[in-house]
């Protein structure tokens, strides 16, 4: 279809000096761009006045809404006091000293030490670099490899994008070698005919087992898991998995790390995704909620372990030789405090409130004859579209279904994200009982719509 865009109009602008990103090109060319201009709440509004609830809270981070007078004060007078600096040669600022603290004091360790980056994709890439840097250190330099799961998402760099096991990295070449993919954890799609969700369990212990002895223990430097799979889909491990898998690791000394990117903060209804599931990392990276959405910032918290073991491999060269120009940054630090606050203070008390409502809204619409699946945990879910919901049979992936979806639910004035053949919601932890509900009767209808618009032939 020719593209209709008005001359001189926002979405031709957009389309004439911007080059998209993770972004449905033909939905591009078909429907336009949305402009936005502003936000109240948990809603955006574009630039013809419409408004939208953000059901996906930005990127998973916009956790207060987008004018949180609170997060948008402590930028203000930041940005008076100190506006930028960066945690590099031995000097700081006071807020990254802070921030330091309070990230020490609100993790899973007794001890922690922490660096900062610009994104969760960058503090991966450093976790990485880490990990291969203390190896070397201690002459195990052989202990390169990196083992993921199936559908995870780490992030966009080389590195990050090797741990992403998604089919769509192959166009850049990648994963990079020494990049290792264990199967993705989920039960409803990977478990095998008459295999019970304990079976599922151990059958995954079972194959990270062959795979350590497979490469050799001495080879891997690090598995890197998300407490839930965010960007596949929203996938919550099957029961005891981490109870499974945990041991394995440690007999084999290989280091554990939480990418709490998405889940950490609050999103699992605890502050961090690997207290949901009761476990302890010896590193969790952060992003995203970690500044609210309010500043780009990511951090490596270390746990006493690595953080002493690093910290001795640099001694020995006089420095650790990495970081980035803006770490640590003072305006993004002073909102990180301030978000952290928030999140202590209230916000997370709501997600633990409204998580009842929210899992019953998407059991409610899981009835629906072409939903296969809901999943969820906390204040982020998902529902799976199936053509046939016996037979889990997905649609043909060149309906977009899920795109379809998405396109229609913001035809009605909320965005979700569509995710292989899923839609998720993930909304901001400030939702209200009457938002919720204006939340599921969109996407309610929005499902209607789709499916009862397809053909006889695809139904």
């Amino acid at each position: 279809m020719p593209d209709t865009a008005l001359p001189n109009s926002w979405d031709a602008r957009a389309k004439a000096h911007s080059f998209f990103g993770f972004t449905d090109l033909p939905s591009i060319r078909d429907r336009g761009t949305v402009v936005l201009t502003h936000g109240e709440g948990p809603y955006v509004v574009d630039t013809e006045g419409r408004r939208y609830l953000d059901a996906n809270s930005g990127l998973w981070n916009m956790i207060a809404g987008f004018d949180h007078p609170d997060l948008t004060r402590a930028a203000q007078d930041q940005y008076a006091r100190f506006p930028g600096y960066h945690a590099l040669f031995g000097r700081m600022s006071d807020q990254a000293v802070m921030l330091s603290e309070t990230l020490t004091a609100v993790s899973s360790f007794d001890e922690a030490r922490v660096f900062y980056t610009n994104s969760g994709s960058e503090a991966n890439d450093t976790m990485v670099k880490m990990l291969w840097f203390l190896h070397a250190a201690e002459g195990r330099p052989r202990a390169r490899k990196i083992i993921t799961r199936g559908n995870a998402y780490h992030g966009v760099t080389a590195v990050s994008a090797s741990m992403t096991a998604k089919p769509y990295n192959a166009v850049f070449g990648l994963p990079l070698p020494g990049f290792l993919h264990l199967t993705c954890p989920h039960y409803w799609r990977e478990g095998r005919a008459d295999e019970t969700e304990a079976q599922f369990t151990a059958r995954l212990a079972t194959e990270l087992e062959e795979m350590i002895a497979r490469e050799g223990a001495d080879t891997i430097a690090g598995f890197f898991a998300e407490p839930v799979q965010g960007a596949g889909g929203v996938i919550p491990p099957p029961a005891g998995y981490f109870d499974a898998i945990l041991p394995i690791l440690r007999a084999n000394n290989i280091p554990v790390i939480a990418d709490e990117v998405i889940t950490g903060f609050g999103r699992t209804g605890d502050m961090w995704g690997c207290e949901s599931y009761g476990f302890t990392p010896d590193a969790i990276i952060s992003s995203k909620a970690l500044t609210a959405g309010y500043f780009p910032m990511g951090a490596v918290i270390l746990g006493p372990d690595l953080s002493d073991r690093l910290q001795h491999a640099s001694d020995a060269i006089e420095e650790f030789p990495h970081g980035f120009t803006a770490s640590g940054h003072p305006v993004g630090c002073a909102i990180a405090l301030k978000a952290i606050a928030l999140v202590q203070e209230g916000l997370l008390d709501n997600v633990r409130r409204l998580t009842p409502a929210f899992e019953a809204g998407l059991q409610r619409l899981a009835q629906h004859p072409h939903i296969g699946e809901w999943r969820g945990r906390g204040l982020m879910g998902a529902l799976e579209a199936v053509q046939d919901k016996a037979t889990k049979t997905p649609w043909d992936p060149g309906l977009s279904v899920s795109e379809r979806i998405a396109n229609t639910c913001t035809d009605h004035g909320l965005i979700c994200r569509p995710l292989g053949q899923a839609i998720v919601l993930c909304p901001p932890f400030t939702l209200t009982d009457a938002q919720m509900d204006e939340m599921f009767t969109k996407l309610g209808a929005a499902l209607d719509e789709v499916f009862g618009g397809l053909t006889p032939s695809h139904s």
